[in-house]
């Protein structure tokens, strides 16, 4: 069955960097665009970026975010550079399939505080 694992959260100091990974199995990879999304504490899902047709940032993260993959290991990176405190929040990868998003992994902790 599909599978997205997220790991490399953590917490991390105010302009620090983090590299999230998101293991994808049970599904063709190359095959698929990905998604990164979060959720901040007590606020709605917030899209971040993709890699789809081409590379696609949200304006908060732009500059400071990039995303990869990598198929031989059917893993998407998450490259977090300059991190801030409002980068709070539980990271997620999404397989995009005909523009939805139908399969999620279980999330990640990023915490950014001093």
């Amino acid at each position: 069955q599909v599978q997205l694992v997220e790991s490399g959260g953590g917490l991390v100091q105010p302009g620090g960097s983090l590299r999230l990974s998101c293991a994808a199995s049970g599904f063709t990879f190359s095959s698929y665009y990905m998604s990164w999304v979060r959720q901040a504490p007590g606020k709605g899902l917030e899209w971040v970026l993709e890699l789809s047709s081409g590379t696609y940032y949200a304006d908060s993260v732009k500059g400071r975010f990039t995303i990869s993959r990598d198929s031989a290991k059917n893993t998407v990176y998450l490259q977090m550079n300059s991190l801030k405190p409002e980068d709070t929040a539980v990271y997620y990868c999404a397989r995009i399939n005909g523009g939805l998003y139908d399969y999620w992994g279980q999330g990640t902790q990023v915490t950014v505080s001093s």
